[in-house]
């Protein structure tokens, strides 16, 4: 299978991550998906927004080489968010579920997407 497609399969995969698996992964698994221990109206936000890059990710699968700002966005936005989460994670001790859950979950996605991204811009 080429890159392209690769890169195409990644992308509908993450983006119905995005959309419907964060919720779920936050109700069946909340000391690795959400953050605090009473109520937060974190969740909600980052909701909307992983809910909305997971819609224009599933728009990108179909043309990847015209969202490449996109898909690098989403590359280089997961590393910073990943390594913002995994500094907390560290300093509070209720927090270091994060560690097992979502921290990796977001440098799998930095890696997955980048390095297929890397590798179409490469034959193109």
């Amino acid at each position: 299978m080429n890159a392209d497609r690769l890169l195409r399969i990644a992308l509908i995969a993450v983006g119905l991550i995005f959309v419907f698996g964060i919720y779920l992964l936050g109700i069946v698994w909340p000391s690795g998906w959400t953050w605090g221990q009473v109520h937060s109206h974190y969740l909600h936000m980052i909701l909307g927004v992983y809910a909305t890059l997971g819609v224009f990710l599933l728009l990108a699968s179909r043309n990847p080489q015209a969202n490449r700002s996109l898909i690098w966005f989403t590359v280089w936005s997961s590393v910073v968010h990943g390594a913002i989460m995994a500094a907390q994670s560290f300093r509070d001790p209720m927090e270091k579920g994060h560690l097992v859950g979502d921290v990796p979950a977001l440098f799998i996605v930095a890696i997955l997407l980048g390095v297929l991204m890397w590798r179409v811009e490469k034959t193109v």
